[in-house]
């Protein structure tokens, strides 16, 4: 059984936590998740505090093991959202989209451990300088907004750079991407598409069926021209409109930022995976089949520590 400092802090089994995406990991994924040992996170997106507190209580009543809450930093709720997640407590809060420093002292007032997804190593700096536990850094392959950097030049980077731990994320579909990881200095990793196609995930069919079809070169990343709105999700009528628009000359970042406003719900809540967003990671072309999450864990775990007790053979 592969042990780390983040399961040693979380008092979690697997150091693997399961991506907050927005419309898609709610209370139930998220128990799913922590019951099979790794910690289950649910996404606030752009929602309210009454939405936030009633996932964390589903996710409570299923299961009495560690799991988190992630706040994208720029929703007009995330105050509010973060004002719940002190008085409910969850183990963890992970943050996105933003600096999460106005809130880390409310948060670890409250004996939440605080875990901000970065893309940098500056911004790894000024996470740990705030009084961050630890770090998730994110690379360009995974799917939803996405930095510059990929991950195997980013963790590295990160490792050096702090001294809290790091996580690995983006492009890590099951074992041997743990097992880079770990060899690269993470101490865990957050895996968003492969709990796509989780049974216990409770996205639409049609988007599931998107990823489980997906090939190496599926993806595609739409929003770069202006910057802010930069998205990695798989090929279809979505992406291509998108992509003619924002290269117009006369398209402005208003107009960018329209074009996205509700497209995500559109493909994981109602089906529509032609014109809504599909969003994924790189990694999808390798997610072939659905399993429940205590499958999922089990598989990758067996398969990063056969990796990592292989790796000696090359040693000489």
């Amino acid at each position: 059984m592969m042990q780390t400092p983040i399961c040693e802090l979380l008092g979690i089994t697997c150091p693997v936590f399961q991506g907050g995406m927005a419309w898609i990991a709610d209370g139930r994924l998220a128990a799913a998740v922590s019951n099979a040992g790794g910690l289950g996170i649910i996404s606030a997106m752009n929602a309210d505090a009454a939405y936030v507190r009633e996932q964390i209580q589903i996710a409570r009543s299923l299961t009495d093991k560690p799991f988190g809450v992630n706040i994208m930093l720029m929703s007009p709720f995330a105050e509010e959202c973060a004002q719940v997640c002190a008085a409910e407590k969850p183990a963890v809060v992970t943050t996105g989209a933003g600096s999460a420093a106005k809130y880390i002292p409310l948060w670890k007032e409250a004996g939440i451990k605080v875990i901000p997804v970065i893309a940098s190593a500056s911004m790894a700096k000024q996470a740990e300088k705030a009084g961050a536990d630890a770090v998730i850094a994110e690379g360009q392959e995974s799917g939803g907004h996405i930095g510059e950097l990929t991950t195997m030049a980013l963790v590295p980077q990160v490792v050096d750079a702090v001294n809290i731990p790091v996580l690995a994320a983006g492009g890590i579909g099951d074992g041997r991407g743990i097992a880079a990881a770990m060899m690269l200095g993470a101490v865990g990793v957050q895996m968003g598409t492969r709990f796509l196609v989780a049974k216990e995930c409770g996205v639409h069919h049609n988007y599931k069926d998107m990823v489980l079809k997906a090939k190496d070169i599926s993806t595609q990343v739409t929003g770069r021209r202006f910057g802010g709105n930069t998205c990695r999700g798989i090929k279809n009528n979505f992406t291509r409109n998108f992509t003619k628009i924002e290269f117009a000359p006369e398209t402005t970042p208003d107009r960018i930022a329209d074009l996205g406003a509700g497209s995500l719900r559109k493909a994981a809540v109602d089906g529509d995976v032609k014109e809504g967003s599909v969003l994924a990671g790189q990694i999808a072309g390798l997610v072939t089949k659905e399993q429940t999450c205590a499958e999922i864990i089990s598989e990758i775990m067996q398969e990063a520590e056969t990796c990592l007790k292989g790796a000696a053979a090359w040693v000489k």
